[in-house]
């Protein structure tokens, strides 16, 4: 399912037209990034955890020439299915 279809997803199931319906899934997901952003967690009970994690600095190989190289530190958005929602699936 892509983003059009899950807003129409949405429209079908609410009764919302499509206009209103992708206005309502935009402002999820930027809410969603802004906690983030923030470095809040954000809990959807039922669904899953959307939270950030950061990656420590580590050395690395440059492809072309074998140079070693620092790599810096690494902020990752990372999303955590919770019991419902795993338990939905695996029926």
């Amino acid at each position: 399912m892509n983003k059009n279809e899950l807003i129409a997803s949405v429209a079908s199931r609410t009764g919302l037209s499509k206009v209103a319906a992708g206005q309502a899934v935009e402002a999820t997901f930027d809410s969603i990034v802004d906690a983030l952003k923030s470095g809040i967690e954000v809990k959807i009970v039922g669904f899953g955890n959307f939270l950030v994690t950061e990656r420590a600095a580590s050395e690395g190989r440059n492809p072309r020439t074998g140079e070693a190289m620092q790599i810096g530190p690494v902020k990752t958005p990372k999303f955590r299915a919770g019991k419902v929602l795993k338990e939905t699936v695996n029926v």
